[in-house]
């Protein structure tokens, strides 16, 4: 058998008087090792989870019937264990192969339930060893040769074949890096597969991304009906590439377009080079700066007929809008029911665009359930098409920048694949990166079948043990001393999975700090952790003491843990399908070092050796001393709700996002200071990070309120370097004030 680092499963019992069967399996092993199989032998436990990876690893999985405890009728162990087993693999790995090996196993000994998911029985002194190697050999193959979809087959095919090059890249396979030291360190670093599978579009065997056509057409036709899609495509340049393809593919000049206030700059992005007109849906916030839902009643058609008319540019209130966009899930975990949104607007806008760059893995939990786009199993629309945008690089397991396009056709109307293909092809390089390409060929193929919701599971599981662990902690701490907290329900100390009653938004909880929510309209995701930490709570209100999110974010980061996104008093925590216990639990054991340093206001050239190093102002400093100082400048400068409040501000609409971004192309456009910033047209975004959500859209006025949270922002970056907050479209001067391009006004 070809050595493909899987393995074959030996699973033994610990009772003694198995050991009679020894012989046989020591008579088999070598026999499977001779030919080529790596063998791994292992003692049966009480549960099929403390098997770690033999699942995902192993090619066959042979169990060792104990037959003394299948007689042993009054007990019923063997066969209660046997069933356990069986049921636990296949509820993860439907397809692979697993053999019962033993004495006498007959039909009448063995459950029926378990015949049914099992390749063989296997009775020792029956057949030959090397017989039963060879069967064992020929369905672990062919598990294995069955494991890899199309369009990754093709690829390792291709680089396997040993092909010499005569077509870009350039590198040929990896043979130009080795005539260089340098190089040679970037080969040894990435490694010969990775290399020899990076070739062009002119490997015809491999198929055309940019006209979906062969194995590429294959893996995309398999991953929509593995997604529940009418069709899907991917994309090798992030969802942000994504979105642009679904709106130049939808959105012409002058069409009114209806977008979520929330919506990544890709969107923003989307409305400047198509020359639409916005109209905007605005999402709630709490005083902690984390974004809520945008309230029910905005998405009747109703209420955006009266944007229509009331919006300076539009000149025909009864337009149909042509696309929606809605950020599905937020970045800090609301979902939308998308049933609903779906039923109430269909007919009504033309096309509906949910970026569930952060949803791809609500397909395959129940929990989610007619809360993400596309759902095959529930009523398409009549009229409108609807798109969903993924990113399977964030919560999946794509590489970077994979990310895929899902569409649903309604009843009345259907994708025009063609039309669709040019906006593709606009957006799409014509040198993908084929690994991208693969990568979001295996993502899917984790996910079909029964391997998807127990993928998703998992994550669910792992996110409510941590959650719950916070919780713990919290409610042992001794009533004068301090625990982070976790943004969510106050879920029991239990076992089992999350309640979705528990995460839908109501007005009769406290915790998610929104001062009203739509029932039944929302929930918050799980794995999406947002950890709190002391000193200011959802309604604004500072503590004499607190722990600003961004000195945590960098204590940790220096001890080798980074989180996705901080906020002033918060830490995002992504859980995806690739965490593990003992990644989160190693990020509790360092919030345990971190309280300890903190408490003992331990120095920073400790605890922070790299930062002070950037940052020797800091070098007499305590941790907890850091804290207050920082914690006492947001509470005298009322931070939390001066970055709440300018979000809520409604800029005046002056000129259209594409106007005034042709006005800074062809130069007609000023820096101006912050002294000099109030009542003038930006032509840039201009974006805080943290939320990385716009205060302003080009062709709006900036109002007094972003000034002063400009300012303000400015004034802690110099009385605190190294804890400032990025604002995109911020420029500097050439006397090193802060500059923002405005369209320059007559």
């Amino acid at each position: 058998m070809k050595n493909t680092g899987f393995s074959i499963a030996v699973l033994t019992d610990r009772r003694d008087d198995a050991l009679r069967l020894r012989h046989p399996i020591d008579d088999l092993l070598p026999e499977l090792e001779q030919r080529g199989a790596n063998v791994e032998t292992l003692q049966r436990t009480g549960h099929a989870g403390s098997y770690g990876r033999v699942f995902t690893d192993s090619s066959t999985i042979i169990y060792h019937v104990d037959q003394a405890a299948l007689d042993d009728e009054a007990a019923n162990d063997g066969s209660e264990a046997l069933q356990r087993f069986v049921r636990e693999v296949r509820a993860e790995n439907a397809e692979i192969p697993v053999y019962l090996y033993g004495e006498q196993l007959t039909a009448r000994r063995i459950p029926d339930d378990v015949l049914g998911e099992v390749a063989g029985v296997i009775n020792a002194f029956e057949d030959t060893p090397s017989f039963v190697a060879r069967l064992i050999q020929r369905e672990a193959n062919r598990y294995v040769e069955r494991l890899a979809p199309p369009f990754f087959r093709a690829l390792m095919h291709y680089a396997n074949d040993g092909a010499y090059s005569w077509h870009t890249p350039g590198h040929s396979g990896g043979t130009a890096f080795l005539k260089s030291p340098v190089g040679t360190l970037f080969h040894d670093f990435f490694g010969e597969n990775m290399l020899q599978a990076d070739v062009c579009n002119a490997v015809e065997e491999l198929g055309q991304l940019l006209d979906h056509t062969g194995p590429v057409a294959e893996s995309e036709a398999r991953a929509a009906e593995t997604f529940g899609a009418d069709h899907l495509y991917f994309v090798t340049n992030g969802t942000s590439t994504s979105n642009k393809i679904v709106w130049n593919s939808a959105v012409a000049p002058g069409d009114v377009v209806i977008v979520d206030r929330n919506c990544h700059k890709s969107i923003l992005h989307a409305i400047m080079l198509t020359g639409a007109i916005p109209i905007y849906l605005k999402p709630t916030r709490n005083r902690a700066g984390i974004i809520g839902p945008i309230a029910r009643a905005e998405f009747s058609p109703e209420s955006i007929r009266d944007k229509i008319a009331a919006h300076p540019f539009i000149d025909d209130p009864d337009v149909t809008p042509r696309i929606l966009t809605l950020t599905q899930s937020t970045y800090d975990g609301i979902v939308y029911n998308a049933e609903e949104i779906k039923r109430t607007l269909d007919g009504a806008i033309e096309v509906m665009h949910f970026d569930e760059a952060w949803l791809p893995h609500a397909r395959f939990h129940e929990l989610y359930r007619g809360m993400h786009a596309v759902d095959e199993r529930l009523p398409r629309t009549t009229e409108s098409l609807v798109y969903s945008t993924q990113s399977t690089h964030k919560l999946l397991a794509g590489l970077s920048q994979a990310s895929q396009i899902l569409v649903q056709n309604a009843e009345n109307r259907q994708l025009d694949p063609n039309i669709f293909n040019e906006a593709y092809l606009m957006h799409t390089s014509t040198s993908p990166q084929y690994s991208i390409v693969a990568s979001c060929d295996v993502s899917a193929e984790m996910m079909r079948g029964v391997g998807g919701h127990a993928l998703v599971e998992e994550t669910i599981m792992e996110a409510m043990e941590f959650r719950r662990a916070i919780i713990r902690i919290a409610e042992e701490t001794e009533n004068d001393d301090w625990w982070f907290s976790v943004w969510g329900p106050d879920t029991p100390a239990r076992e089992g999975l999350a309640d979705r009653a528990e995460w839908e938004l109501t007005n009769d909880q406290h915790w998610h700090g929104f001062e009203h929510v739509d029932e039944g309209f929302t929930m918050l995701d799980p794995i999406k952790v947002t950890l709190m930490t002391p000193g200011l709570d959802t309604d604004g209100t500072f503590d004499r003491t607190g722990i600003p999110g961004l000195v945590l974010t960098k204590y940790l980061a220096e001890h080798d843990i980074v989180v996705e996104k901080t906020g002033l008093y918060s830490l995002f925590v992504l859980f995806t399908i690739g965490i593990t216990k003992g990644r989160w639990n190693t990020l509790i054991a360092e919030l345990h070092r971190f309280k300890r340093a903190y408490d003992r206001d331990a120095p920073l050239r400790e605890v922070m050796p790299e930062f002070v190093a950037v940052h020797p102002l800091y070098n007499n400093f305590g941790l907890r001393e850091l804290c207050d100082a920082l914690h006492g400048a947001y509470r005298a400068g009322d931070f939390a709700n001066l970055t709440t409040d300018v979000y809520l501000d409604e800029p005046e609409v002056a000129m259209l996002p594409s106007d005034a971004w042709a006005a800074m192309t062809t130069g007609r456009i000023e820096h101006v200071s912050l002294d000099e910033l109030a009542g003038r047209i930006t032509a840039v975004l201009l974006t805080p990070y943290p939320p990385g959500i716009p205060l302003l859209v080009p062709g709006e006025r900036v109002t007094e309120g972003i000034v002063n949270y400009l300012r303000t922002e400015a004034e802690l970056a110099t009385r605190f370097p190294g804890f400032k907050g990025i604002t995109h479209g911020l420029g500097t001067g050439e006397d090193g004030r802060i500059t923002v391009a405005c369209v320059r006004e007559s």
